[in-house]
């Protein structure tokens, strides 16, 4: 659960157990709705076991399912093939787990159902894998397990690659996809979809999780009820402040995007990343004294969560919108030094020609601005670099245009 470990009042071992929690109430739906059969498209673990403690844990679920009848159907993916899983244990006979060395089917008589899967042999897959499954099964419903990056999708490797019209091809009634962890329903007839995972892990996986609960009418007639099985979750606030006046505003407009967001979390727990973007006549105010103002938003976020809601990150993405009529702020020495950051802009190099050695003072940089050096040491790309300057030209003018700021700061030199 990145981005929160270091948060002052979060739940840490309550984040640290959400996947579990989120497998829990998979199970507990499965019960509840009678389902004949659970399906997980592959990445049930993620990696190696750090212990025993993992396996141990999904067996007691696996036997819950078994006690009330359900059979289980497993693909390993790409972060539980075969070869990385070390430590196994023995599973609960409940539980069927597709071979990697080739497709397999395994029938359901008693409903006429056909079930067709292949793991992966290891980490890397790069071959169409949907292309070895076996022709339908006559008469009975036939699943297609796969884990796939299908024609490919942003933030995921290309495993498996395979097209839509391949597996519409394939004759199948259903198929169960695995790998992306965003919710996606590629085609309806045949039903063709990523369910998603069951618990967002970061910033990156936000919105409702859960599963697909999937009710057959005969043929191809289905009934998809996606149900949500998260205990938290994550969100990104992207707040316009380019209509912002002064400070004020901004907060309040900051506290009712909070508010906003905690009334659609449906009661869960929420880890909020805030972008602050627009052109605003604050932008220097917010670059200048970031400290001041990311603590002000956690202030913020603790009022209107009630103790269930916390800023995993918040992005500067402000643009200046100087008022015209400022005193000294277009022509003087202040626009010496803007000239001057536009040409850094144009020239990074020029920084070495004036003679600017950046690790004289990297240890006397304020706290909210310890990130630059990451931008001076090179692992930033251009547009973190260019990034920084913007923030550097703000906190300078803020300073020389507002001397009380820069008398109450410390290491203002």
């Amino acid at each position: 659960m990145r981005g929160l470990e270091r948060y002052d009042g979060a739940p840490i071992e309550q984040i640290r157990m959400a996947s579990r929690r989120a497998l829990e109430n998979l199970v507990a739906l499965a019960i509840r709705e009678q389902v004949n059969f659970v399906l997980i498209a592959g990445d049930l673990y993620d990696g190696d076991w750090k212990d025993y403690q993992t396996g141990l844990f999904f067996i007691q679920q696996v036997v819950r399912l078994r006690e009330a009848k359900i059979p289980l159907f497993i693909i390993a993916g790409n972060h539980d093939a075969s070869n990385k899983m070390t430590r196994s244990l023995p599973l609960p006979d409940n539980v069927t787990i597709f071979s990697p060395e080739n497709p397999e089917t395994s029938l359901l008589p008693e409903i006429n159902v056909a079930i067709h899967g292949q793991s992966f042999l290891s980490s890397e897959v790069f071959d169409d894998l949907s292309s070895g499954y076996p022709a339908p099964v006559k008469n009975h419903f036939n699943i297609g397990m796969l884990h796939t990056s299908l024609d490919g999708r942003e933030g995921h490797d290309p495993y498996a690659p395979c097209t839509l019209e391949g597996l519409k091809l394939k004759g199948y009634d259903y198929w169960a996809l695995g790998h992306i962890h965003q919710r996606e329903i590629l085609f309806e007839d045949p039903f063709i979809a990523f369910s998603g995972n069951i618990q967002g892990r970061h910033i990156r996986e936000t919105g409702p999780k859960g599963c697909f609960l999937i009710t057959s009418a005969g043929e191809r007639n289905l009934q998809v009820d996606f149900r949500a099985l998260d205990v938290m979750r994550w969100d990104r606030l992207a707040i316009d402040l380019c209509d912002i006046e002064n400070a004020d505003d901004a907060i309040e407009r900051i506290a009712q995007r909070l508010r906003e967001a905690r009334d659609q979390s449906e009661g869960l727990p929420l880890a909020i990343r805030i972008e602050l973007t627009g052109c605003t006549t604050i932008h220097r105010q917010l670059q200048s004294d970031r400290e001041h103002w990311i603590n002000q938003i956690r202030g913020l976020a603790i009022d209107a969560g009630m103790g269930g809601l916390w800023i995993e990150k918040i992005e500067f993405f402000t643009d200046d919108l100087a008022s015209p009529n400022e005193p000294g702020f277009s022509e003087g020495s202040l626009a010496e030094l803007q000239e001057l950051f536009s040409q850094i802009r144009q020239n990074p190099k020029l920084l070495n020609a004036i003679g600017f050695d950046f690790s004289k003072v990297s240890a006397r940089l304020p706290n909210e601005l310890g990130h630059w050096e990451t931008a001076f040491s090179g692992a930033a790309n251009a547009s973190a670099f260019s990034h920084m300057l913007d923030e550097a030209e703000s906190l300078l003018m803020q300073r020389l245009l507002n001397p009380s700021f820069a008398s109450r700061e410390k290491g203002s030199e």
